[in-house]
Parts: C-alpha cells; structure tokens; sequence
C-alpha cells in the first residue's frame, strides 16, 4: 500500500504558501487532518509496522524489510515531513501530531486491525506513544535505541541541540549530534547517508520535531515522567539499549510479562545497521515468540 498523491516539490510549495498566507503565530497545524503519508505493505502474516527517527525515512530498514517482508505483513512508514510523505506546514511536528498520524493510518487503513509497531530512535517513542493510547491497534512495541528512558542528565545536551538548531546553521548542526551516537564500527557510508538526508529535509521538520521528545510539558523521553511512561504501559515492549545506565533500571519499570530488554555493544545509534544481522535474528525470535 502507498499513499502518496503530490510530489515532494509540489508538497513544499503548498506549504510554504499556507504559512505565508496564514503568518505566523495563527496556530496553522496538524490537528485539522492527518498528513498524506507514502508507505509500503508487503507480505503476509503478523501486521508489523515500521516507524524511522528523526530526519530519517523507511529506507533505514532496508536491511530488514527482506527477512521481516518474507515472515509477515510489513508496513514501512515514511513519517510526516519525512521521506516521500506530507511537508506538513510549522507548528504541526510534536510527538502527538506523529502520533496522530500512525493513529489514522491503521485505523483507517487497517481497520480493526493491531500491529506489532517497531520505531528506531524518534519512532520508537511515537510507537510507545500510540501503544498508551490505544492499546487496541498495538499489539507489541519494539524500540530500537528509542527516545525513551533516557537520563534527565541528557536535558542540557538537548536544550542545546534545540537552541544550536535554531540559531546556527541545521545541516552542521545535526550530523555533528549524530557523530556522538556512532560506533567505532559504523560504516563511514552510512554517516554519509544519515548526514546528507538530514540536509535534505525541510528546516521546519527538523528544528520543530526535537525538542519536544525530551523537553516541555508531556515529554516522555527523560527522567522520571519516561519511568512513569514506561511503567504504565501494558503491552509487550522489547528495548534494544546501547547504554548500561538506561537498560538497567527500565527492565525494572515493565511490567509485561513478555516485554525485556537487551544490552546491545558494538553498534551505534543506528543498531539495526551496525548489527543487521544480529537485529533480524533478534526481532524475529521475539515477535515469533509473543
């Protein structure tokens, strides 16, 4: 399935128009409609969604969607200002207008219909997001190192990524954030990739949709409202950590029989690159196995 009517160029122009028209301030955003999103759906099986990060787009799957398109009914998402999918116009990029979207689409789409919801980095925090609100259309949670559970220590790093992304120059901006978060081992091919496809995605997107992950009120990706998060959830969540501090104390806040989580080393960020492999053998041991 794809759902995809306008060109990007055609997206951006549209949009650009309505904020002049609307000036700033008006609260021109989301909530009127869901964006228009491109994904793909194939296989058959087990409904599994995949759900990319920040500044990302479905492609970062590309070394899973061969396994897990042969095993189940896979969903492959481009997120709103992401990818092929809508530029939606500013003021339209919290977690809950992404949320909102995924809502939309399974339950318009895939009526009465559940997935298993697999999120990388932002994704992971809307698919946990979607999970909370309605368990109904969640089957299952996969957070491949996913922006929950962090440590509120991490809060000035954010605020100064917001407040350098504001007022310096986003396309340095970001790959250098991303240099933190990579691995000895991560091909120097994909921080080529990552860097020039954040330089591609609309300054908007990207100053608009980070902030809010880990600051603000109703942020659930640091400190103790992520533990609360995390604690109320009731669905099956697997974590795949990169950090010792972090996967320690959240396998003590889920509750869920079935959920766990997995201290994963010689990866960067971007886990299910660094580790392809090793990522399939893993989602699907678990997901065969709720």
């Amino acid at each position: 399935m794809a759902q995809f009517d306008l060109s990007r160029r055609g997206l951006l122009a549209l949009t650009g128009a309505a904020a002049a028209i609307a000036g700033p301030g008006t609260g021109l955003a989301a909530t009127a409609r869901p964006a228009r999103l491109f994904s793909t759906d194939v296989g058959a099986g087990r409904n599994v969604m995949l759900l990319h990060g920040w500044t990302c787009d479905s492609h970062d799957w590309i070394w899973q969607l061969p396994v897990l398109e042969s095993r189940y009914r896979v969903v492959a998402v481009d997120l709103r200002g992401h990818g092929r999918s809508e530029v939606m116009p500013p003021g339209a990029y919290t977690p809950a207008d992404y949320v909102a979207d995924i809502e939309s689409l399974i339950a318009t789409a895939y009526a009465g219909q559940a997935f298993v919801l697999v999120g990388h980095s932002m994704g992971g925090q809307i698919a946990a997001c979607l999970a909370a609100r309605r368990p109904d259309l969640v089957s299952a949670v996969v957070s491949v190192d996913g922006a929950v559970g962090l440590s509120s220590d991490l809060a000035p790093v954010f605020q100064k990524t917001v407040d350098d992304l504001n007022a310096g120059n986003p396309g340095v901006v970001g790959p250098a954030l991303f240099e933190l978060f990579y691995d000895a081992a991560t091909d120097p091919a994909y921080r080529r990739w990552h860097a020039r496809r954040f330089q591609g995605t609309p300054l908007h997107v990207v100053r608009e949709s980070f902030g809010p992950l880990f600051l603000g009120a109703g942020q659930v990706g640091i400190g103790k409202p992520s533990e609360d998060f995390l604690r109320g959830l009731n669905v099956p969540f697997y974590h795949l950590s990169r950090n010792p501090a972090q996967a320690g104390p959240m396998r003590s806040w889920l509750s869920h029989p079935k959920s766990k989580v997995d201290l994963w080393t010689g990866a960067g960020h971007w886990i299910m690159q660094d580790r392809k492999d090793d990522v399939n053998a893993a989602l699907v041991a678990w997901i065969d196995a709720l």
